[in-house]
C-alpha cells in the first residue's frame, strides 16, 4: 500500500511520501497557480511516482474545508478553489482512498507521528504562524469536534481590546500571531519614549521578524514586546492546560524561533495560573519538524487513517 502526500499550500504545492518509519521523503514541489493548472499539475506528478494499487492519499489544505466530504471551500488564500472536490479527483484517476484536513491538523498529526510529540498521547499543536490555530490528539486521537472546527483558538479572546486577528480585537491570535505581533509593536513602538532599533523601521515594514531581530541585538523595547507576547500565551495555556490536561503542547513557527524572548513570562504566568498538577505534567516544547512540516503532515495525514483501519 503506497502512501502519498499532497500538501496544497497558498504559493507552492508538494507531493511526499515516506522514507522508512519516521521519516518522510519530498518528491516535488512547485508552484501554486490558478486551480485548473494546480491540480492538472498534482495528477501529472502522482501520475510520474507512479501511485501503485490502492494508493492511500494524504491532503492537507488550508481551511475552509469539508473534510467528510473531500471539499476544498474558497480558502482565502485559494482564489477560485470553490468546492474542489480533491478527494473524489484523487481517487477516480488512481483509485485506492483520499482524505482531507486542515492543515493545523495535518501539522499537529505531523508532529505526533514524527516531531515533538512523539509517544505522547494527548498533545495540543499550535501554529503561531501568520495566524493561531490548533489541532488537539486526545487519547491517542485526532479530536475534530462535530462540525471540524475544532482547535480554532486564534478567536478566544484574551482582552477587551488590542491587537486584531481572526476578525476580533484582543484575541488570541492579535496578541500571538505573526501578523499581531506587527500591530502590537507598530502600537508599542508609537507610545515608547525612549531609543528603538525598531523606530527605525517604517511602521509598514515592522513585523514579528524585525522585532526578533532587534530583540537578538538587546533592544530593549522588542525584548518587551517579546515578553507581552510570552504573558498573552501564558494565559491562553494555562486555560488549555487547566482544560484539557494534556501531556505535550507543542508550538511551530514563531516560537521555534524566538523561544529563548517568549518562554521566561510564558512559563511564570502559566505558573501562576494553572492548576500546579496538570501544568506539572505538561511540556511546552517548539515544533521540531520546521520547513518541512508541510510534506509531513500530508503522509501523516494517510499513515493516520491507515492505522484507524
Amino acid at each position: 500500500m503506497n502512501l502519498i502526500g499532497v500538501d496544497i499550500g497558498g504559493t507552492k504545492c508538494a507531493l511526499s511520501v515516506p522514507a522508512g518509519p519516521d521519516q518522510v521523503r519530498e518528491v516535488v514541489r512547485f508552484a501554486t497557480t490558478d486551480v485548473h493548472g494546480t491540480l492538472d499539475r498534482i495528477l501529472a506528478e502522482i501520475a510520474k511516482l507512479p501511485p501503485g494499487p490502492d494508493p492511500v492519499f494524504g491532503v492537507s489544505c488550508g481551511g475552509p474545508l469539508d473534510s467528510a466530504k473531500g471539499l476544498i471551500l474558497s480558502p482565502p488564500n485559494l482564489p477560485g478553489w470553490d468546492r474542489i472536490p480533491i478527494c473524489a479527483r484523487l481517487t477516480e484517476r488512481f483509485g485506492g482512498k483520499a482524505y482531507l484536513m486542515n492543515d493545523a491538523n495535518a501539522c499537529a498529526l505531523a508532529e505526533w507521528q514524527f516531531g515533538a510529540g512523539r509517544g505522547c498521547q494527548s498533545m495540543m499543536f499550535l501554529t503561531m504562524g501568520t495566524g493561531m490555530g490548533a489541532g488537539l490528539i486526545l487519547d491517542g486521537r485526532m479530536y475534530e469536534g462535530i462540525t471540524g472546527n475544532a482547535g480554532e483558538v486564534g478567536h478566544m479572546r484574551l482582552a477587551a481590546g488590542g491587537p486584531v486577528g481572526y476578525g476580533k480585537a484582543g484575541s488570541f491570535e492579535g496578541f500571538c500571531s505573526g501578523g499581531g505581533i506587527a500591530q502590537l509593536a507598530r502600537q508599542r513602538v508609537a507610545q515608547h519614549p525612549g531609543p528603538s532599533a525598531l523606530k527605525a523601521v517604517s511602521p509598514d515594514r515592522l513585523t514579528a521578524r524585525e522585532v526578533g531581530a532587534a530583540a537578538e541585538a538587546g533592544d530593549t523595547l522588542a525584548l518587551a514586546i517579546w515578553r507581552e507576547v510570552g504573558e498573552r500565551l501564558g494565559e491562553a495555556l494555562a486555560v488549555f492546560i487547566d482544560i484539557l490536561n494534556p501531556e505535550r503542547i507543542v508550538i511551530g513557527s514563531i516560537y521555534q524561533r524566538c523561544e529563548r524572548f517568549i518562554a521566561p513570562a510564558m512559563h511564570a504566568v502559566i505558573q501562576r495560573e494553572a492548576l500546579a498538577a496538570s501544568a506539572r505534567d505538561c511540556r511546552v516544547v517548539p515544533a521540531q519538524l520546521g520547513d518541512e512540516i508541510g510534506a509531513a503532515a500530508a503522509v501523516a495525514i494517510a499513515r493516520y487513517y491507515v492505522d484507524r483501519r
